[in-house]
């Protein structure tokens, strides 16, 4: 039989097909969390050594040591370790230490409410694998080491960053745990805050996303067809706003497209945050993403709907340094088309960063015992530094109490 007479591959594809695919892939999607996250499908918080807990806290070992044992003190005595020499901590603990040692400003409480108003970030971007949502879970556990209590509120249907929360998104979330029912029913009992779950790193809660979360984009024009007075776009940034006296940040982390949710993120936030990637593609699709956004603020804008942030920070993020990266050219654009909104600090391409992900993990759920602290510390100190960087932002104003 020659060439020409060897059946062709019939590659069509019918949509009633697609049920049957959809759920084989389903079932391998399982197969592979549970292997990823095994043995359990929760993730744990990190241990932290003594010598982290110094560097957290900003003293020297021996006084941790002293204040540790030190007889009637109320700071968390930690774990003693072989000889009695060392000593561990648990996340808990750690915060703990950070809140009552360190000279980090921590924000008064009245009755177990805040002073000031928490502030909402929101991490935006057009293209996939911009580490966006990695980026928004680093952000949200720099903070929470910084002694903050954090919100991190999952807008993307994808529910990436649900996983890192220690969640299956497809097991543990139904889409009655998410922002939907609100979007649906602003006079939801209990508001948005129904909805918070607490998470297995200490300080940082979490509202997930589900698939559903696409009926959104459904929900909101609709609504807005039927009542021209409707505002689509302020429907989450009020439902947000009694959680503002609860959390010292609500850190929002949105899907790869202008929706109607990310717009309302937009709108919610007191600040932004824009990871990208050095790469010509990246570059390209973030020119498209502030000019559609500035399309659609055009129309807020005549329509009297204005809004301004606190600051816009363009992160460059797992940044090749190799001869033949074209960071250096890709972040020379940056500079000349962002100008002060791309922030010094940069994050490394790290194989830390690519296991970590692979495992729902991030640089701050990684113990130096298990990995080369020094790989670790190039990726997770510049993160470190960025998150004290928006810390400080607000310290200065919650110190003038605003």
């Amino acid at each position: 039989m020659s060439l020409s007479e060897l059946p062709g591959i019939d590659r069509r594809v019918k949509l009633s097909n697609l049920g049957d695919f959809a759920e084989r892939l389903s079932v391998m999607t399982n197969e592979l969390r549970d292997q990823i996250l095994a043995p359990r499908p929760r993730k744990t918080a990190p241990i932290f050594t003594i010598g982290e807990l110094s560097e957290m806290c900003g003293i020297d070992r021996q006084k941790i040591n002293y204040l540790a044992t030190k007889e009637g003190s109320e700071l968390p005595p930690g774990e003693v370790q072989g000889t009695g020499r060392a000593r561990t901590f648990s996340l808990k603990d750690a915060r703990s230490w950070v809140q009552q040692v360190s000279d980090i400003y921590q924000t008064p409480l009245v009755s177990g409410t805040r002073e000031h108003r928490g502030r909402v970030l929101i991490t935006a971007n057009f293209k996939g694998g911009s580490c966006k949502t990695t980026t928004s879970m680093c952000i949200g556990q720099g903070l929470s080491l910084r002694g903050r209590k954090v919100l991190m509120i999952d807008l993307d249907p994808q529910a990436s960053l649900s996983e890192l929360c220690g969640l299956y998104a497809e097991k543990d979330v139904t889409w009655e745990d998410t922002v939907l029912p609100y979007i649906y029913d602003p006079d939801l009992e209990g508001g948005i805050e129904s909805k918070v779950q607490s998470t297995y790193w200490d300080g940082l809660d979490v509202i997930p996303a589900h698939n559903y979360l696409h009926d959104a984009e459904f929900h909101l024009p609709a609504a807005q067809k039927t009542n021209p007075n409707f505002e689509f776009w302020s429907v989450l940034r009020k439902g947000i706003e009694p959680l503002r006296a609860q959390y010292d940040y609500i850190i929002l982390d949105t899907a790869p497209s202008l929706s109607y949710l990310t717009l309302n993120g937009l709108m919610a936030a007191d600040a932004m945050v824009m990871p990208l990637v050095p790469e010509s593609l990246d570059f390209i699709s973030s020119v498209s993403f502030w000019s559609l956004f500035a399309e659609v603020a055009n129309g807020f804008v005549e329509h009297e709907v204005d809004k301004s942030y606190d600051f816009v920070s363009v992160l460059l993020s797992r940044v090749d340094y190799g001869s033949t990266s074209s960071a250096p050219v890709v972040r020379s654009w940056s500079q000349r088309a962002y100008g002060d909104w791309l922030h010094t600090t940069e994050i490394p391409a790290s194989s830390v960063m690519s296991n970590g992900a692979l495992a729902f993990s991030t640089v701050f759920d990684l113990s130096r015992a298990e990995t080369v602290a020094k790989t670790l510390a190039r990726v997770k100190q510049p993160m470190v530094d960025y998150c004290k960087w928006i810390d400080d932002q607000y310290v200065a104003q919650w110190r003038e109490g605003q």
